[in-house]
């Protein structure tokens, strides 16, 4: 009979903590390292997006600003780091639109909690 794994329980402390700490990885791109930090959000410093903007759009409009969403999200978890880590700095909103999309995809994937993001595009 195999044992079963009692499941870590979550503190309120623990969570909260979360939106102050400043968590790091780091990405892996033809065969170098780029480190990369973030701190997760609280729901007043995600950004905003409008929702009667989205019940107008086609679907293509939905994909293009639910995308939108999803990088000013990543840019802003990471914005928040480097300003409690300014030592641990390697992406800036300033050059996010100047490094290749697979580095951007595998860093909003480790932002996000989907590790595997962008390995397939190379």
């Amino acid at each position: 009979m195999t044992e079963e794994k009692k499941k870590e329980v979550w503190t309120i402390d623990e969570l909260v903590e979360l939106t102050e700490k400043v968590q790091t990885d780091s990405i892996t791109y033809m065969d170098k390292e780029l480190p990369i930090q973030w701190c997760d959000l609280v729901e007043s410093e995600e950004p905003k997006v409008d929702l009667a903007s989205i019940d107008a759009a086609d679907e293509t409009q939905k994909q293009e600003i639910f995308a939108q969403f999803g990088t000013q999200r990543v840019l802003a978890m990471v914005e928040k780091a480097n300003k409690k880590n300014p030592e641990g700095i390697s992406i800036t909103r300033e050059s996010w639109d100047k490094i290749p999309a697979t580095i951007r995809w595998q860093l909003s994937g480790s932002v996000l909690g989907n590790k595997d993001t962008g390995e397939s595009f190379r």
